[in-house]
């Protein structure tokens, strides 16, 4: 009898237990949820906060409509930081470009990029937050700053595209490029956010209480899964190959010297690019009005020399309309000290820093001096002069004159550029090398005896360097300064590249990212396998729980069928009665 009368205490006790046990694990880590739900909706007091009940929507409706704002913002943020990294190639031809509207210099590309990261940074929280929120089954309510940041993000990214779309088109030409390198690293990190994605989906789905509700969760989900599976049968990249196939590194050519180390098209800039090994030089002709060929890249002396303080009142002349004794007044070198052209600079020597001081501008016949003297290739843009100079007509001759009887340059370390002209330039000096600088025929290009092209990195393509090589025909490409992008022009078979970056570029054995297409095949396996156990896990996880919680009471006992908190409630309203 006494066993008989305390078997029901001792019955209601062990479900008191088992009540407290799934309550205390449903709320232990309640200042977590207070934190998710304050920085995304500041919701502090948990009063304020609301579950999803099982077969709901996690949101009210104005909130459903938002989020896929939130998450367009976070898709658009992602590209725009992605062009703005890849295009660090072109910084400091984009700073150019701002210079000559403002007339003022200054590193705009790195606030760009900085802008870039800061939104990116911000929309990536905001969608932690609600995927966290989802995950913990609490509805989702963005608070009305962060809307209004959210919008910001929209337009400060979007803007951007759209004015990159319309003047410098080619950007995109430099991200598709980026892919052949990039596309495998970039399908990992698909896979894991998918991977992250499935426990909210899986959370949701279970919970739902209606069939068709289920297939809207996760048809889409598995199908954006099943089509990043199969991305890797129609990708491309020249560095996915076997071993024994690579060529050989691409020469390396010092765009106007080295203009990271020394100020650009001066004597101390092709001497750091001789330095550090530069294959050859790569420079700016411009005729000046009494007929000597010098170095300058600008229409004006405005932006490398300190025109400012020695005549003010001719900044905006074109440089070609000075005289060879005026040229050599001006100072070539304290611009660079003073406005560091590059992001990437590092601090120079106490006798690097006085050497760049006194640089001047440079004459074409010295440049070409240095170049033989080092037995090395030069290549040039040879500009016309402008109208009413007297060499308006004769600038080729002048500049023949200067290559073939002033400097003493072999004729087969320069390769001729300027088309004007190319049959009597031919006939004169038979020795230069013929270079083209647009694709063409090969029929053609072989009829005008060219053997190279020197082409802008983006049109950058394996199968037109394998066609023209066959041809013996090489290639340059200008202007790569990223590793990645010299890598990519390794591996697509380039044979030379213009740089800014000698210092940098002759330091790689090996192209970025090169791997043979089995490892690829076990990387591009593992991926997918590893993420669809750890997917598979996470939905029996969910399953699990959720089927577990409705163990926790017997037959008769006052709970709801769904919802895991709703039926928490109503054990925690029995506790009287069994404490009684």
């Amino acid at each position: 009898m006494e066993a008989s009368s305390t078997s029901p205490k001792g019955l209601e006790l062990g479900k008191l237990k088992v009540v407290r046990g799934c309550l205390l694990q449903r709320y232990e880590h309640e200042p977590f949820i207070s934190c998710l739900a304050g920085f995304y909706s500041c919701w502090w007091k948990r009063y304020q906060r609301r579950r999803t009940e099982p077969g709901k929507r996690c949101c009210k409706m104005k909130e459903c409509v938002f989020f896929p704002l939130l998450v367009g913002a976070f898709c658009f943020s992602v590209v725009f930081l992605y062009m703005c990294y890849e295009a660090k190639n072109d910084y400091n031809d984009f700073d150019w470009y701002t210079y000559g509207n403002l007339g003022f210099w200054f590193l705009w590309s790195l606030v760009l990029l900085t802008v870039a990261a800061i939104l990116f940074i911000y929309i990536t929280l905001l969608l932690v937050l609600a995927m966290c929120l989802l995950a913990e089954g609490q509805q989702l309510y963005l608070h009305w700053s962060h809307k209004v940041g959210t919008f910001l993000v929209l337009g400060f990214s979007i803007t951007p595209l759209i004015i990159v779309s319309l003047f410098w088109g080619d950007q995109w030409k430099n991200v598709l490029l980026s892919f052949q390198i990039t596309a495998p690293y970039l399908h990992i990190g698909a896979i894991a956010i998918m991977v992250l994605l499935s426990w909210p989906v899986a959370l949701h789905a279970i919970r739902a209480d209606k069939k068709v509700v289920q297939v809207i969760i996760v048809g889409p989900y598995l199908a954006l899964l099943l089509f990043l599976f199969l991305i890797p049968l129609g990708m491309y990249s020249p560095c996915i190959r076997e071993i024994g196939t690579l060529g050989p590194k691409p020469a390396l050519i010092g765009h106007r010297g080295a203009p990271m180390l020394a100020p650009e098209n001066t004597e101390m800039s092709f001497q750091k690019t001789i330095e550090h090994g530069g294959d050859g030089l790569e420079t700016d002709v411009t005729v000046s009005y009494d007929g000597v060929p010098f170095l300058m890249h600008d229409s004006t002396l405005r932006r490398t020399t300190n025109i400012k303080e020695v005549y003010p009142n001719d900044t905006a002349q074109n440089a070609a309309l000075f005289s060879w004794d005026t040229l050599q007044e001006l100072n070539a070198g304290t611009w660079f000290l003073k406005d560091k052209p590059f992001s990437g600079m590092g601090s120079l020597s106490r006798a690097d820093h006085n050497q760049a001081m006194n640089q001047s501008i440079y004459k074409l016949s010295h440049f070409l001096r240095l170049a033989e003297s080092q037995n090395k290739l030069v290549i040039f843009d040879l500009y016309r002069p402008p109208k009413n100079h007297p060499y308006r007509n004769s600038w080729i001759k002048r500049t023949l004159e200067v290559i073939l009887n002033e400097s003493g340059i072999r004729p087969h370390l320069v390769l001729w550029l300027e088309n004007t002209m190319r049959s009597f330039v031919q006939s004169v000096a038979p020795g230069f090398q013929q270079t083209m600088g647009s694709k063409a025929p090969v029929e053609e290009l072989l009829l005008d005896n060219i053997v190279k092209l020197n082409l802008a990195y983006t049109e950058m393509s394996s199968e037109d360097i394998r066609r023209y090589a066959e041809a013996n025909i090489t290639t340059n490409f200008y202007v790569v300064n990223e590793p990645w992008l010299f890598s990519l022009a390794w591996c697509s078979g380039a044979h030379s590249v213009t740089t800014n970056a000698v210092h940098t570029l002759k330091n790689l054995s090996q192209p970025l990212f090169l791997m043979t297409p089995q490892q690829y095949n076990i990387m591009w396996i593992l991926t997918d396998v590893t993420s669809v156990l750890l997917i598979s896990l996470i939905f029996a996880l969910h399953w699990w729980r959720e089927r577990s919680f409705s163990c926790c009471a017997q037959d008769g006992d006052p709970m709801v069928e769904s919802g895991t908190y709703n039926k928490f409630r109503r054990e925690l309203s029995d506790m009287p009665v069994v404490i009684t």
